[in-house]
């Protein structure tokens, strides 16, 4: 019986290849014909009186401005906020939304949604398409996609980009916790890996850290 399980099991396996193949095309061909964006993360459960949501949707407001989307998990709070200042700004207004039993259809704000039943294929898409990175303060998932994005850039995976933490009071200590044990105290990173993150409490200052980069590489993004 248990032989007869596992057997089962590698078969099931087998056949979500296809799901997952089907998964990236149908990301990068929605994903490749809207143009460039920043990704906003940040926690579900900001609710839209707080100052954080609020700031969200005036800093995805000023990235419209600037000729960006926004892309989001589609989800309520942050990335809510983000969505409805992009949409609000005329912009493009992206949300990659993942079907989960709590959460389950995009934000209203969405006007680019694309859904996912795997995790890791909507990761895919938050970095492959995306210019920069502005972090709103969130929990597991948002650290999650936060220092997957830093990996990536650190190991030259993806090209450096922008990266935006909003709020110092949520965000210093762990900057500083980074600098004095995985630099000084372990050497686990190196110092120009702290020059990838800018901590900033102004929308209108994360939006010009991210134009400035392009402007300092002598880049461009992919407009």
């Amino acid at each position: 019986m248990i032989h007869k399980d596992w057997n089962e099991i590698r078969t099931n396996d087998s056949w979500a290849i296809f799901k997952i193949m089907a998964e990236f095309v149908e990301g990068y061909e929605k994903m490749a014909r809207i143009g460039p964006c920043i990704s906003v993360f940040g926690s579900a459960r900001t609710k839209e009186d707080n100052p954080y949501y609020q700031k969200a949707e005036e800093t995805s407001r000023l990235l419209v401005e600037s000729g960006y989307g926004v892309i989001t998990g589609g989800g309520p709070g942050i990335m809510e906020a983000g969505n409805k200042g992009a949409a609000t700004g005329e912009g493009r207004s992206v949300g990659l939304n993942i079907v989960l039993p709590f959460e389950q259809s995009c934000n209203q704000y969405v006007n680019h949604p694309v859904d996912f039943d795997y995790f890791f294929v909507r990761k895919v898409m938050f970095v492959k398409y995306t210019q920069g990175f502005i972090t709103f303060p969130g929990g597991f998932g948002t650290m999650d996609e936060l220092f997957e994005a830093l990996t990536l850039m650190q190991t030259n995976k993806i090209d450096k980009r922008p990266v935006v933490l909003f709020g110092r009071s949520y965000w210093e200590g762990l900057v500083a916790w980074i600098k004095e044990q995985m630099l000084d105290a372990e050497g686990n990173i190196s110092l120009a890996d702290m020059d990838l993150i800018k901590i900033t409490d102004d929308p209108q200052e994360a939006v010009n850290h991210i134009n400035d980069f392009y402007t300092s590489h002598q880049l461009k993004p992919n407009f």
